[in-house]
């Protein structure tokens, strides 16, 4: 097929959009944990920017879409991305440049969400160390076994089963939110979890970042549709109706349950729509992704306060957003699928039977499963080597401070003049010698006598 500019544009924007999502990731844990623990947050997302990008330019792209082994992963043909500068490289209508660049994105954020079920408690070089491991191990296979269709001979759950996820729903939420339950678990409790408020130090940084991942997201969706047209168009809609709907969901249950709406709460409803509607964004209408958007933003809030129950540290809630809500959103494909949308897929309650619906159940448990296995197992390795729990005093200290040596914030300088003016002694205000008191003279006029007279009263 032959290049076409208004479809190139369009990849190479959403790109771009879904690069600004990390940042916005950055901004929105960062916002969420304890003032001790800001940089490490954000550098948490940042460094997968960085590492990532290397991995899938060397062998990430290739072991995704170059070509099938096994329908579970591709091979080493496009290594370094051989072969893919000519100008008859095209992928669909884009180059494949534009299409390696979109997909980048995709895998920096993935392995970025995990960050946050251990915030506050894991060294840097052991992120680092995970990060390498789990994208190599676990989201190039997920990714090519759910995106590389190829007529029958590509992954085996995009390709042989038919399960659905336009954009991400098991590929990246449900793989990441396993994955980190698995770490929340190795890692273990903060200290003084239950005990301790552990609030969030700012809550206009989860708002912004809750706001740049919104924005995002329209090329995380949207984009996905390779192509500036009526799929583009409606999965751009079915995104903000089902975004909007999850944070009244959200909201009502916040009220039900705590009897106050909280800006937190708006932010995290927001994250929760944009995860349920993700995979299902090209196979509802808008009035199925209002439902959709409803009941994610309801379930997910609910779901993260499971987390006290069953006794595991979830930080920033990444089980119960992006792991149930991924999962939700995969499996209301089944129920509020519908033919008229692009994917043309009736679910159950548009006459389709439960058929699609088991499609999506085995594909997201098959995922799960093998996310949690692989990261569990390489985060003890970690663990037991090189160190990914930081020590008991070091937490306590604060985690920027010890792995940064950096603060958020510089209280000292903030304190500016007045707090140098503090330290200094005060010195007492200098008094006026007093004038000499003039001499009274007698009525004789001779001084002498009533000066003699006062020196004895003296």
């Amino acid at each position: 097929m032959e290049i076409n500019a208004g479809d190139t544009a369009w990849v190479l924007v959403s790109a771009a959009l879904v690069m600004l999502m990390t940042p916005g990731l950055a901004f929105f844990y960062g916002g969420m944990v304890r003032v001790k623990s800001v940089l490490n947050m954000m550098m948490m997302s940042f460094i997968t920017i960085a590492v990532v990008t290397i991995l899938w330019v060397v062998v990430g792209y290739s072991l995704t879409f170059g070509g099938d082994s096994g329908h579970v992963i591709g091979n080493f043909s496009e290594v370094g991305l051989k072969g893919l500068l000519a100008p008859e490289a095209v992928s669909g209508t884009t180059p494949t440049l534009a299409f390696v660049a979109f997909q980048m994105m995709f895998a920096i954020i993935t392995p970025a969400l995990i960050s946050g079920a251990i915030a506050d408690r894991a060294t840097f070089r052991g992120w680092i160390v995970f990060v390498v491991g789990w994208t190599c191990l676990v989201y190039f296979p997920v990714a090519h076994s759910v995106w590389f269709l190829d007529d029958g001979n590509g992954g085996w759950i995009g390709d042989k089963l038919k399960a659905i996820d336009f954009a991400g729903g098991t590929a990246v939420h449900v793989n990441a939110g396993a994955a980190a339950l698995a770490l929340a678990i190795v890692l273990g409790k903060r200290i003084g979890w239950k005990k301790d408020p552990m609030r969030p130090h700012s809550l206009p940084l989860v708002l912004l970042g809750a706001a740049l991942l919104w924005f995002g997201w329209f090329g995380f969706n949207a984009g996905s549709a390779l192509s500036a047209g009526s799929t583009a168009a409606i999965t751009f809609v079915n995104t903000q109706v089902a975004t909007a709907a999850a944070v009244i969901g959200w909201l009502i249950i916040e009220r039900l349950t705590h009897g106050k709406a909280t800006t937190l709460g708006m932010a995290s409803g927001a994250v929760a729509g944009l995860v349920a509607i993700t995979p299902s964004c090209g196979a509802v209408t808008p009035v199925g992704a209002i439902v959709l958007g409803l009941f994610a933003g309801g379930i997910c809030a609910f779901a993260v306060s499971l987390k006290y129950k069953l006794g595991f540290d979830d930080s920033l809630d990444v089980v119960g957003v992006h792991l149930v809500g991924g999962l939700f959103g995969s499996l209301a494909i089944g129920l509020l699928g519908s033919a008229a949308a692009p994917s043309g897929v009736n679910g159950l309650f548009y006459g389709g039977g439960v058929g699609q619906l088991g499609r999506q159940a085995l594909a997201n448990v098959v995922v799960g499963l093998y996310s949690f296995g692989i990261a569990f197992v390489l985060a003890k390795v970690i663990d037991k080597t090189i160190g990914f729990r930081l020590k008991e005093d070091d937490e306590v200290t604060g985690v920027d401070q010890v792995e940064h040596a950096e603060t958020a914030y510089d209280y000292l300088s903030a304190a500016g003049l007045r707090g140098v003016l503090s330290a200094r002694p005060v010195q007492a205000p200098v008094q006026p010698e007093p004038e000499p008191e003039a001499e009274t003279a007698d009525e004789s006029g001779d001084g002498s006598e009533a000066s003699e007279k006062e020196g004895v009263k003296a």
